[in-house]
């Protein structure tokens, strides 16, 4: 059996990039006098990269059966085009630096989790068990990013993340190649499997998900900054989030045992109504912002294991990589950015409160959408 350990190294220093980046990046975004649709437009070209940069690096990896290498390449590259951002302040050399990083930083991710997928294939569950690293590494940076900004000022935000890139880009080294065994049966197009209802359905459910949190990862740093919290306080609050969503990834074999993977999806999106609405109305209150917080467990870790577990039921193996990456594109590439941008022209006409009702009121069409066309298999299956 091959060793799942370089998947786990690869989650951790991945994630320890993102748990730099989403809590602070728009803090130190802000300190360069930057207005709220310019932090809105460069937040969100990580997902804008989503949309072009999968699709092509899934259908290369599928075409070739070999990940490894385009692993490696886009890793290395992603980590030096970071390094150009820190070189200049002005808003168009930081675009053009972060759409170049970006693009190379969006391919690795669903090539890794096509692997990962296609390894635990036989035991879902396992999957959480390795994507927790993911978790983990990014409380590590949540939790101490904001006193090692206040000790080292918040210049130096662009030099710590292209430090973390260059781990990542290390780790990717690591990460071996999984070639897929052939099977006796030929898959159809995967048009074929596009087209059915259900699919639909569930890219419409991980379209309004990401949606909704596209204004979460853009503007929720700057919602606490406005209430008075302190960058200590920020970066606990984040990290809260995955220290719980942590303990759902660790629970995720037994939960998919007792529990279908659409009702899993279905509580997801409830959860993000209930999450959403909250921020949109208490977050003064450290005890509320902390339970919205532990909401993330469900928002986030929940509802990607039941979305890989149901791309890797509904696609023929030959198909997982585009599958992944469609998944990422219609999710964090589509879904988040548009998210994120709408909840730039909100943000200045109320702040938290009508950017996070519109987050609430995502998900909850995506509610309607998972009872109406995500149902289960008559037969039992999951």
């Amino acid at each position: 059996m091959q060793s799942l350990l370089p998947f786990a190294g690869f989650y951790f220093t991945y994630f320890t990039f993102q748990g730099m980046f989403s809590p602070f990046w728009g803090l130190y975004l802000e300190s360069l006098s930057f207005s709220a649709w310019q932090i809105s437009i460069l937040m969100a070209l990580s997902t804008f990269a989503r949309i072009v940069a999968p699709g092509f690096w899934g259908w290369l990896a599928d075409k070739s059966g070999r990940r490894r290498n385009i692993i490696i390449t886009t890793s290395v590259l992603s980590a030096a085009s970071f390094c150009l951002v820190g070189l200049h302040n002005g808003f168009w050399w930081i675009f053009v630096c972060l759409a170049v990083s970006h693009f190379f930083w969006a391919a690795a991710l669903p090539l890794v989790e096509a692997s990962t997928a296609y390894l635990t294939r036989d035991n879902p569950g396992r999957y959480s068990r390795v994507r927790v690293w993911g978790s983990i590494g990014f409380v590590c940076l949540a939790m101490t990013g904001g006193y090692l900004l206040d000790w080292m000022g918040i210049a130096a935000t662009p030099w710590i993340v292209s430090a973390l890139l260059i781990g990542v880009a290390l780790t990717a080294f690591k990460v071996p190649d999984v070639v897929t065994q052939s099977r006796s049966k030929q898959a159809g197009p995967i048009w074929d499997t596009l087209k059915k209802p259900m699919v639909i359905a569930l890219f419409a459910c991980c379209f309004l998900q990401a949606f909704a949190h596209g204004p979460y990862y853009t503007f929720y740093s700057l919602g606490l900054k406005d209430f008075g919290y302190d960058k200590g306080a920020v970066g606990m609050l984040w990290a809260l989030g995955v220290i719980v969503e942590i303990g759902v990834f660790m629970l995720m074999p037994r939960i998919m045992r007792r529990f279908g993977l659409e009702a899993l999806m279905l509580t997801s999106l409830v959860a993000a109504v209930l999450r959403f609405g909250l921020i949109a109305t208490c977050l003064a209150s450290p005890a509320i912002a902390a339970f919205a917080q532990a909401l993330h467990a469900l928002t986030y870790a929940l509802h990607h294991a039941s979305a890989i577990g149901l791309l890797n039921r509904l696609f023929a193996e030959q198909h997982h990589g585009r599958a992944q990456g469609l998944y990422i594109i219609a999710s964090f590439g589509v879904g988040g950015s548009g998210g994120g941008l709408i909840g730039g022209l909100i943000w200045p006409h109320g702040g938290v409160l009508p950017t996070f009702t519109m987050s609430a009121a995502a998900a909850l069409v995506g509610v309607f959408v998972c009872l109406r066309w995500l149902k289960p298999p008559h037969r039992g299956v999951r």
